[in-house]
């Protein structure tokens, strides 16, 4: 468990998992009665956690289905004359490296290419995997419902032109030392710095923790 999260978040994700993997798998009627007990405690205890509705909690957390594993999330790290290439995300009105939820018939590769182009207006190519990282080891804030794996990838500008979205507000290149204010649930200035050394040292094996 990260040093900073809650152990109240750590123990209901867990038995949020532990609910929700056991009502797909099980056909006792009692033993489903059971896991839902089991998911309903998950969702007192983030709501008591939170101070958010218990009613919507459960919601969310009845809206999941089958064997729980990890969300993916990608991003892309594309340089130009040792420039990172960054958007600024209207949500939180700070910046990141481009990429998001990874989608459903798209591969990890294909997922944050279309992010790239979606979220800057530039083309790009995928290089290597940098990085695997777990979102509550590595970002901030670390309170999440759920349990994340980050990709990283060193990718290459094709073509394009900057261009904003409906999520992004600005598109730049920023020098390493030069970064400014982060969406840190996004993206970290330690996880940037390592894509620098990845794309200078592409011979690099990819990180994970």
């Amino acid at each position: 468990m990260p040093v900073d999260e809650p152990q109240w978040l750590s123990i209901a994700r867990e038995l949020r998992a532990v609910a929700q993997t056991g009502l797909a798998f099980s056909t006792d009627r009692f033993d489903r009665q059971r896991y839902e007990r089991v998911r309903e405690l998950a969702g007192s205890l983030l709501a008591l956690g939170s101070d958010a509705d218990y009613d919507v909690i459960l919601s969310i957390l009845r809206a999941d289905n089958g064997y729980a594993t990890p969300k993916v999330d990608v991003r892309g790290a594309a340089f130009v004359d040792g420039r990172v290439l960054m958007v600024r995300e209207i949500s939180d009105g700070k910046w990141t490296l481009p990429g998001g939820w990874a989608d459903v018939n798209q591969t990890a590769g294909e997922c944050v290419v279309r992010e790239i182009a979606e979220e800057s207006g530039f083309e790009a190519r995928i290089l290597k995997l940098a990085a695997v990282y777990d979102y509550q080891r590595r970002n901030r804030p670390a309170r999440h419902i759920d349990s994340i794996y980050k990709m990283f990838f060193i990718c290459e500008i094709t073509g394009g032109a900057a261009r904003i979205s409906d999520e992004t507000s600005e598109v730049a290149f920023f020098a390493r030392g030069e970064l400014p204010p982060l969406s840190q649930g996004r993206t970290t200035a330690e996880q940037i710095e390592r894509m620098f050394q990845h794309a200078e040292q592409p011979d690099l094996s990819a990180d994970f923790d």
